[in-house]
C-alpha cells in the first residue's frame, strides 16, 4: 500500500475536511474548536481530540500561527557547493545555527540550499560570512526581492499528482520585500510570536493559554493576534499540514533567467498557475555564475507528474533558460527561532 493510501486508511469525513479546510482561517477566538466544532457538526472536545491524534499521527506538523520571517526580519536563501567528502561534515555546521530553519540537499553543483533569518541584515550576513570561513565554502546568497505567490497550503485528501492538480488559478500580486525589514512590533507582540512559535496549545481555550503564559488578557491576545495577521507577520492560523507524510515528497525547485523588464508581469501570470506553489524573485549573481532571477516550485507525489507540469510551464510560460533542481534530502526543517528575530 502506497504511503499517501495508508495515511488516508483511517479518516473519516469530518479528519478531511479537518485536513483540508482548516490549513488556515482558523477561529481567531477564545473557543475556536467550539466555532469548528459546530461547523463540523461534532462537539467541542472531539474537534479538539481529532486535531490532537491527527498531530499525534504525524499528518499534522503542528496546530497554530504560520509565522512569516521575511516581514519580521532579515532573511535569505543560501547555497554552498559542498564536496562530497565533506557534505555531512558542512552540513552539521550549517545546521549548527538556530538561524537557519530549513537545509536540503538538491542534485546540483550548488548541492546544499538552506534559509536564514535572523533580526537584523548586518546579523544575518555576519552567519553567511561566519559560514564561509568555518567551512571554506562560498555562499550564494539570494533574498527575496519580490514576492508573487508563497502558499504550501493545499488539499492533501484526494488523488492528486501534484498540488493543486484538481483546483483552478490563485490570486496573485508582486510584494516587495526589504532586506532590512523589521516589523512595527510591540512588546506584547514580541512575546506573543516567541510563545507561539512552536504552535497553540492544543486545548479548548489556546488563546486564553497562551495569554495566560503571558500573563496578559486573552482580549488583548485575541486583538494582538489578529493585528498581526492583518500586517502580514503571521500569513494564516490553522493546522499545518506534513506534506510528506501525506505524499507530496516530489518536489522540485526550478530556477529561471527572465528578463529584467518581463519579471513582474511573467511572476504574476506564473504565481496565479494552481500547481505553483511557491514564485518569486531573487538577485543574479553573475560572479557566482548564478544567472538567475526567477524561482518557482512545484511539489508532487509522482516524479514523472511533476516534471511533466514543469515541462509545460517552460512550454507554455516560461521559455527561457532555466535549470531544475530536485530535491533529494532533507538536512533540517524547523520553524525559525523568533527569539533571535524579535527576543532583544
Amino acid at each position: 500500500m502506497s504511503l499517501q493510501a495508508d495515511w488516508r486508511a483511517s479518516l473519516d469525513d469530518v479528519d478531511a475536511v479537518l485536513v483540508d479546510e482548516y490549513q488556515s482561517d482558523f477561529p481567531v477566538a477564545e473557543r475556536p474548536f467550539r466555532i469548528v466544532a459546530e461547523a463540523l457538526g461534532i462537539e467541542e472536545d472531539e474537534a479538539v481530540e481529532r486535531v490532537r491524534r491527527l498531530r499525534e499521527r504525524g499528518v499534522f506538523r503542528r496546530f497554530g500561527a504560520v509565522l512569516n520571517p521575511p516581514v519580521i526580519g532579515s532573511s535569505t536563501l543560501a547555497a554552498v557547493k559542498a564536496p562530497e567528502d565533506r557534505f555531512d561534515e558542512i552540513a552539521e555546521v550549517i545546521n549548527g545555527y538556530r538561524q537557519v530553519n530549513h537545509n536540503y540537499r538538491r542534485d546540483h553543483e550548488w548541492n546544499m540550499w538552506f534559509v536564514v533569518t535572523a533580526g537584523s541584515r548586518e546579523r544575518r550576513d555576519e552567519i553567511l560570512a561566519d559560514i564561509e570561513a568555518r567551512t571554506g565554502c562560498a555562499v550564494l546568497n539570494l533574498p527575496m526581492l519580490t514576492d508573487y505567490y508563497i502558499d504550501l497550503e493545499f488539499p492533501v485528501v484526494n488523488e492528486d499528482r501534484f498540488a493543486r492538480e484538481s483546483l483552478t488559478e490563485t490570486e496573485v500580486s508582486a510584494t516587495r520585500i526589504s532586506e532590512d525589514a523589521s516589523a512595527d512590533l510591540s512588546d506584547l507582540d514580541r512575546r506573543l510570536l516567541l510563545e507561539i512559535q512552536d504552535g497553540f496549545p492544543l486545548s479548548a481555550t489556546p488563546y486564553r493559554d497562551v495569554a495566560d503564559a503571558l500573563d496578559a488578557d486573552v482580549t488583548e491576545v485575541l486583538a494582538a493576534v489578529e493585528r498581526l495577521l492583518a500586517d502580514g507577520c503571521i500569513k494564516r492560523v490553522g493546522c499545518v499540514v506534513n506534506h510528506v507524510v501525506t505524499g507530496f515528497d516530489a518536489n522540485c525547485m526550478v530556477v529561471w533567467d527572465v528578463p529584467d523588464d518581463e519579471l513582474d508581469a511573467r511572476g504574476e501570470a506564473v504565481g496565479s498557475l494552481p500547481y505553483v506553489t511557491l514564485c518569486y524573485h531573487r538577485p543574479r549573481r553573475p560572479e557566482q555564475d548564478w544567472p538567475y532571477n526567477m524561482f518557482t516550485m512545484v511539489h508532487g507525489r509522482e516524479e514523472a507528474a511533476v516534471e511533466a507540469v514543469i515541462d509545460e510551464l517552460a512550454a507554455d510560460h516560461l521559455s527561457f533558460d532555466h535549470e531544475r533542481l530536485r530535491s533529494t534530502a532533507t538536512l533540517k526543517q524547523t520553524g525559525a527561532q523568533y527569539d533571535d528575530i524579535v527576543g532583544e
